[in-house]
Order: C-alpha cells, then structure tokens, then sequence
C-alpha cells in the first residue's frame, strides 16, 4: 500500500522535485549553447555537433524504456539521488578533462540520469496530487519551475563566454556552478521524505515491463506518443539550434546569441505558468490548436525578416540587435503550454498505479522526438542555411495538428473536458 504523507510533508517532496528538475532544466537545455561553443572551441562541423542531442536523448530512451516500470520497486528517491549524483561527477569532470569527447560523455551521463530522474518526479506528483485538476497544476507549475531553469542557464553560460576570444574553453568553468547547484538538489532530496508508490505484490520487475508495452496498444496512448514526438521534435529543433541561428544568420556575437535566446526560455516559462489558469477556463483541446497555428503563423512572419545578409563584424551591442532576433524567440509563448498539457492528459485518464510505465513512454518518444529535431535541423542547416532549416519546422507543426485532432477523438471521455 502507497504511505500516506501530510500536506507539510507533500511541500517537501515538491520543492526537492522542483529543485532537481531546475538543475536537469540548465544542463539538458544547455546543448544549444554548447553546440555553439563546441563548433567555435573544438573546430567541428554542425552536422558533428548535431550528435550532442543524440549522446543526450537516446539515453534517455534507451534507459527509460528498460527501467522505467521497475522504478517503483526500486523507490523514486534513490532513484533522484542516484541521478543526481552522476551528474554531479561528470560536471566536475568537465573543466577538469575538456574536449568534445568529454562533452558527448557529460550528454551521455545527463541522459542516463534525466531518464531516472523524469519518471520518478512525474509518477511522484500522482502521489502528492489528489485530484485529477491538483494534478495538472502541479505538472504546470514544475514544467514552468522547468523553464525558469532553462532562462537562467542561458545567462549563466553566456557569463563565461569570453566575447573577446569565443574560442576560448574558459566557458568550461560553468560546470563548477553546475556541481554546486547540483549539491544543493541532493541535500533537498535527502531531505525529503517520498510517499512509496503502490505495487503490486505478486508483480514481478518482467510483468511491470509488460504492462508498460501493454500501454503502446492502447488508441489514446498511441495518439499521445504522435503529439509528444512531433512537439518535442519542434522544441528542440528551434531551441537547440536559435544560438547558432543568431550568430550565423543574424550575425550576434556568441555570447549575447546564448543572452537572446534566454527570452525563447522566458517565453516558455511564461507560456507554462499562465497555462495553468487558461486552462482552467478553455478547454485544453481549443487552447492547444490555437497555440499550434499561432507557432506557424510566427515562424511564417518573421523569417522573412532575418534574409538581409548578416554583417561584416559580429554585433555585440544589445541596440543593435535587429527586430527579427527579438521576436523569434517569442514562439515560445504558443509552444509552451503544449507538452505539459498532453502529459496531464495522459496521465489524468490513467489509474496512478500506471503512471510510472506511461511516464517511461513519455520520455521515450519525447527523447527520440529532441534527438531526431535536432539531426534534421542541423544537418538542413550545415547543407542549406538557417532560414531552411527553421521553414523545415512547418511540416512537423502541421503532423502536430493533425494527432491533437485524432489525440482529442481517442482518449476516454471523462479526460476530454
């Protein structure tokens, strides 16, 4: 039987969830800001630095789907610390060794954790949250707390960029911050005492890993994983790669192209914490297909606008910087409320004893989804330019609309509302 905690002790577990989720929130999201130093300090192409995503998101999928359902057995918080702490080591080793093949194994190990770490702090909010509504207020709060992390590791990278010599490995001595934030998630892990999820007793690890499979069959879930992979696909292949489009189309320099694309972080973090209220008001499917044609109505207007030739010398003023940088990044807005609200859905029309193997197909698909965006976007950008590569992010919107539609038809009717 699950424990049951107070409402105090339920404070607890959340902030030790939002803590952890905020260091995850700079190192996962810090990919784009590295591709752009790794193409400037190591001398590799795009398309090289493109399998940064990869070395990041197929971890995440590949340990996702062969522990997730075996996670409650094993307990969500040694789960959390366990995560934690890989990546406490590897940010340590990180300024210390140097190098691209560090960097691929710092994602490798970012990835390992971040499959451990995502399924235990989404099936640990069906524990705390008592209503289907609680729910997705809580998933709204922690994805914007998600964001709020990526916007600040932005400014944090971009604070060791040397704009006077870009190539420099200087900016490796973020990492030491990194350890220290990542310090204080353990000790608020340690902390914190975890409700035990429900098992089971006479499941073994194998039926768990059954009974997540068993899910992929189910018409709402399939939907689900065709909405997750296309929005995480167009997350990542606009986010991961806006740090390069600044510099090499809109010719900023590389560390106020890392400070600008903190306003696309901004955007989401705003989007994710205003959603929570809208969508108490509209229903979630309206909500989402305006937010889906609003993206490509953006990207459509504002692409134009980035054709003049980037100039002769890098732009390092922040009054120089033209229109076109300044509204791209607002896409984030539309895109913002889309995934949280997917996943509330999912989970919502789910009995919580299934939310850790959902919880692993979610990541699943959405790392495959951040691993394939990003392939696509820089390898159209390395052979074509960046205008192509972000027109290219139309088709992916356009599957999107199309599952929310069947995703809205599938799911059981007390979850539509």
């Amino acid at each position: 039987m699950p424990s049951t905690v107070n409402r105090e002790s339920k404070t607890l577990v959340f902030i030790s969830l939002i803590c952890t989720y905020v260091v995850f929130a700079i190192l996962l999201n810090s990919v784009g800001t590295v591709i752009l130093q790794s193409i400037e300090s190591f001398g590799i192409s795009k398309t090289q630095a493109s399998t940064l995503e990869g070395f990041k998101d197929l971890p995440i999928a590949i340990v996702s789907f062969l522990l997730a359902s075996w996670l409650p057995r094993f307990g969500f918080k040694r789960a959390i610390i366990i995560g934690l702490t890989i990546v406490t080591i590897s940010s340590a080793l990180m300024p210390i060794v140097g190098g691209f093949a560090m960097t691929k194994l710092l994602f490798l190990s970012v990835g390992v954790s971040f499959a451990l770490v995502k399924v235990s702090v989404y099936s640990t909010i069906g524990l705390i949250a008592d209503t289907a509504k609680q729910h997705a207020s809580k998933m709204n709060l922690l994805e914007g707390c998600f964001m709020v992390g990526v916007l600040s590791g932005y400014w944090i990278f971009s604070f060791f960029i040397n704009p006077e010599n870009p190539a420099s490995t200087e900016w490796l001595n973020v990492y030491w911050l990194v350890v220290i934030l990542c310090g204080i998630a353990l000790f608020s892990a340690f902390a914190a005492d975890f409700p035990e999820p429900e098992i089971a007793p006479a499941e073994s690890s194998f039926d768990s890993f059954k009974a997540m499979l068993s899910l992929v069959w189910l018409p709402f879930v399939v939907m689900f994983v065709c909405c997750a992979f296309f929005y995480v696909l167009i997350e990542q292949g606009l986010g991961t790669w806006l740090p390069t489009f600044n510099k090499d189309v809109l010719g900023l320099s590389n560390n106020i192209s890392v400070q600008i694309t903190s306003i696309f972080a901004a955007s989401l973090a705003v989007g994710r914490l205003s959603a929570g209220v809208i969508l108490s008001k509209v229903d979630w499917f309206v909500f989402l297909v305006v937010c889906v044609v609003a993206m490509a109505l953006l990207l459509l207007l504002t692409i134009p606008l980035t054709q003049q030739a980037a100039p002769t010398q890098p732009i390092s003023s922040w009054s120089a910087i033209p229109f076109a940088a300044w509204i791209l990044p607002l896409i984030g807005l539309f895109m913002a409320p889309i995934y949280p609200a997917i996943n509330s859905v999912v989970l919502s029309a789910l009995p919580k004893a299934q939310h850790a193997s959902m919880t692993g197909l979610i990541v699943i698909f959405s790392a495959l989804g951040g691993t394939f965006g990003s392939l696509v976007t820089g390898t159209v950008f390395d052979k074509f330019d960046g205008q192509t590569a972000f027109y290219t992010m139309l088709v992916p919107m356009a599957i999107l609309l199309i599952s929310l539609v069947l995703y809205r038809r599938a799911i059981p009717a007390l979850a539509r509302g």
